[in-house]
């Protein structure tokens, strides 16, 4: 059970698949927006009235869509990964690092000792 709970705190596969889902997510606001854009060039007014609506209408419910999923993936997906991976692995204290302590202690007891260093 602790490798499984290591590959999934440890690893960066909860950031590669957030990633990809708001990648997806982010392509259909992409999608729509062009399409959008490519109904601004009619080939008659007619059809310039009718399909900018639709295709607007389209953007703003892919951006909302957009914005909805990212809450839903920020709450539900990245702030419980962050705590259980504070939880799980917590992260080093602030300042010298441990072998780097220990090779400071050894100069100083060299230098009190009359050692030149």
């Amino acid at each position: 059970m602790s490798g499984f709970k290591n590959f999934i705190l440890k690893g960066n596969l909860i950031e590669i698949a957030t990633g990809l889902i708001m990648a997806l997510a982010f392509a259909a606001v992409v999608t729509t927006f062009t399409a959008w854009l490519t109904g601004l060039m009619p080939d008659s007014a007619s059809e310039y009235f009718s399909t900018e609506a639709q295709s607007f209408g389209a953007f703003l419910n892919a951006v909302v869509a957009f914005l909805i999923m990212a809450a839903v993936v920020y709450f539900l997906i990245i702030v419980p990964y962050t705590k259980a991976k504070e939880r799980f692995f917590p992260s080093d204290e602030e300042g010298t690092p441990a072998d780097v302590a220990l090779l400071e202690e050894i100069r100083d007891l060299l230098r009190t000792r009359g050692g030149a260093v």
